[in-house]
């Protein structure tokens, strides 16, 4: 846990927004991947003052029954997976100092640990429930295509495995904002967060902005994509 010295997070797309379409046809199937390169406007990292994050130890020695670390191949990008691995679980809570800001919609997030030594391994679990969105990887060689972890890469046909990968998000919503794109945006969007929180400066509070001009320089980002 010591090791750890920064972390970063990228929300995506669902394929096929900020992509190639059709994609390269280097991997099985693109559909419900992440995009190809991820939301700019979404991005934090730890090392620009963007996020902070802390850490706690869940479990000294956790085993996991299956790892993907280094083989993320195009197709054929079957491998079975690299087998068990133990290490420590810990559990990185995350809070974003620049608040993120999305119209509603589904999306993929990618969390980026940087470690002065090992491998930080992101923990799974089977769906939830059927039908729902399953988790991808890729890495440089493989980028911008993603492949699919239990379908993929650990394979076994219709009986493959299907991940989540392990996280809880905490936020606000804001029913009647602005339509991104929209002339209107900015000032429906100022108009909701009054009516919602009672003003604006109250909103910047709620919603962990550092002033109001950070929020209103926020949300000037989200109707101008």
């Amino acid at each position: 846990m010591a090791n750890i010295t920064n972390v970063e997070v990228e929300v995506y797309h669902v394929f096929p927004l900020d992509s190639v379409n059709p994609p390269s046809g280097r991997v099985l199937s693109r559909a419900n991947s992440p995009a190809d390169v991820e939301i700019d406007a979404a991005t934090r990292d730890g090392s620009e003052g963007t996020l902070s994050f802390s850490a706690s130890s869940l479990n000294a020695n956790f085993s996991a029954g299956n790892t993907v670390v280094n083989g993320i191949n195009p197709t054929p990008s079957t491998t079975g997976g690299e087998g068990s691995m133990s290490g420590e679980e810990v559990q990185i809570t995350i809070t974003f100092t620049k608040p993120i800001l999305l119209p509603a919609g589904h999306y993929f997030f990618r969390p980026d640990v940087l470690l002065t030594g090992g491998d930080f391994l992101y923990l799974s679990a089977s769906t939830p429930v059927a039908p729902d969105l399953q988790a991808w990887i890729r890495n440089s060689h493989l980028a911008p295509d993603w492949v699919r972890i239990g379908t993929d890469v650990i394979g076994g046909g219709a009986a493959a495995p299907k991940f989540n990968m392990t996280f809880s998000l905490g936020g606000n919503t804001i029913p009647e904002a602005g339509i991104s794109g929209e002339p209107s945006c900015h000032g429906d969007s100022v108009s909701a967060l009054a009516r919602q929180f009672g003003g604006v400066y109250a909103a910047a509070s709620t919603l962990g902005f550092s002033s109001v001009d950070a929020l209103q320089d926020t949300f000037q980002e989200f109707c101008n994509p």
